[in-house]
């Protein structure tokens, strides 16, 4: 049944009401998903719209829209929010510009800062002057699902089949509670870099890599450094062996109750990371800069950091610049974080099943390997090839990363855990300190709640 407006606008001010008093000052969380080096706090939704179509029945065949005559009447035109950067707006002009060629619907792009557009949706979207579509990073869908600025997803049997060419972590990644609420538009992690001139191959194994670097360490030059004390960062090495953050039920919806930072996996990894330090394979303190200086003086054979550091990083080491995803444990490639980003359908729209098209073909393989060339960021489209000595494996680390959870609770995890870390490196028991932390994250859940 389709909601009326009037019935939209009092669900969303309710919503809006709990977010605030639920999750007030948590607005200003840093996504890790932005263009540039992640930080460490991410953030998180309701609604649904029924307004589109539920009825189509794809009927071309080529995979890239229904048959006229079974979708919805055409809109003159579709209005999209897309992140103020000149970089992506280009692209985006280019490729909105086949969308109208191709099904004659003008689309309005308005520019508009990412991390801004949900408090303008909460604005504009209930009074009908948000557009058809805006973009945002996945960790925000709890706090967009609570304040119903999204609407869920009424996908035809040939847009469910389109998506689920995408990176299907991404996917899952703007779900929320069970529901589809956006298309995955680009996919961000991080990989192992090396100097060639100290580490010719690319280890296979943490074992060969671990080799390598004592082989390499001696006095102020080392051979493996990482933000090991950063979550981010240190995610692949403490759930290689079994940890998690949060369990999740077959549908992928995450249990805030479950927390599995300090079962046996995640302690044995968090002994791992310890023992880099006392083996002095890693000094005290280490951190971005300090890696970043080492590594760019030829002082460090292997770093893990992501696609922000390929400029400095090239122009420093020029052709003994290598990079290569993660090594394997156990016969798995290692698991990094991933953060996403995609294009969301207003939950006010007259128009989902067009907006939801758009957002398809914003995404698909011409057009991300269009925005890929122009804004240089990787997509969620698995089709895609990317022809980049540098940025191609991280793409394939893409496929071997696991997304940030997307909910509230996960704004509480980030602190408590770098402390433990931080501890950890400074030769405290892993198991006592992982406790304590995670009871800190189960009591500032209990307060946020």
């Amino acid at each position: 049944m389709q909601k009326s407006k009037s019935l939209k606008y009092s669900l969303a001010l309710a919503a809006l009401s709990v977010t605030l008093v639920a999750c007030g000052g948590n607005d200003e969380a840093n996504t890790g998903t932005d263009a540039n080096e992640p930080a460490n706090e991410p953030a998180n939704e309701e609604p649904a719209n029924t307004d589109a179509a539920n009825n189509e029945e794809p009927a071309n065949g080529d995979g890239n829209t229904a048959a006229e005559g079974d979708a919805p009447e055409k809109p003159e035109s579709l209005a999209m929010w897309v992140n103020d950067e000149d970089a992506q707006l280009d692209a985006y002009e280019e490729i909105t510009a086949r969308f109208e060629e191709e099904h004659g619907i003008e689309v309005n792009i308005t520019p508009y800062s990412m991390l801004e557009q949900t408090e303008g949706m909460s604005l504009d979207g209930p009074s009908g002057q948000g557009p058809d579509l805006f973009f945002q990073p996945h960790d925000r869908m709890g706090d967009i699902h609570l304040q119903g600025l999204a609407a869920e997803l009424e996908l035809t049997e040939d847009q469910q089949a389109r998506l689920a060419e995408y990176n299907e972590e991404a996917v899952t990644a703007f779900s929320f509670e069970g529901i589809q609420y956006g298309i995955p538009a680009v996919v961000e992690t991080y990989a192992l870099f090396r100097n060639t001139e100290l580490v010719p191959d690319a280890p296979e194994t943490m074992d060969d890599l671990m080799a390598t670097a004592r082989e390499l360490t001696d006095g102020s030059t080392y051979g493996f450094l990482m933000e090991a004390t950063n979550f981010y960062f240190s995610y692949p090495f403490l759930t290689a062996p079994g940890g998690y953050v949060f369990g999740q039920d077959a549908d992928g919806v995450y249990d805030s109750e479950d927390i599995g930072l300090n079962s046996e996996g995640a302690v044995q990894g968090a002994e791992v990371i310890g023992s880099w330090f006392e083996e002095g394979l890693m000094p005290m303190g280490i951190d971005g800069d300090v890696m970043n200086g080492l590594f760019t003086d030829g002082q460090a054979g292997m770093v893990v950091t992501g696609p922000w550091a390929i400029p400095d990083y090239e122009a420093a080491l020029g052709e003994n610049l290598a990079v290569s995803t993660l090594p394997t444990q156990d016969g798995e490639t290692l698991s990094s974080f991933s953060g996403n980003k995609g294009w969301l359908v207003n939950f006010y729209t007259d128009h989902e099943y067009w907006a939801t098209e758009l957002a398809l073909f914003l995404t698909n393989p011409e057009s991300s390997a269009t925005y890929f060339e122009m804004a240089g960021e990787l997509p969620a489209h698995t089709a895609v090839e990317i022809d980049d000595e540098f940025m191609s494996p991280i793409f394939d680390q893409t496929q071997y990363a696991e997304p940030m959870p997307n909910i509230p609770e996960m704004s509480q995890v980030w602190e408590p855990i770098a402390d433990a870390l931080n501890f950890i490196a400074q030769g405290e028991d892993p198991q006592e300190v992982l406790d304590e932390a995670v009871q800190q994250i189960r009591d500032q859940i209990v307060i946020m709640q």
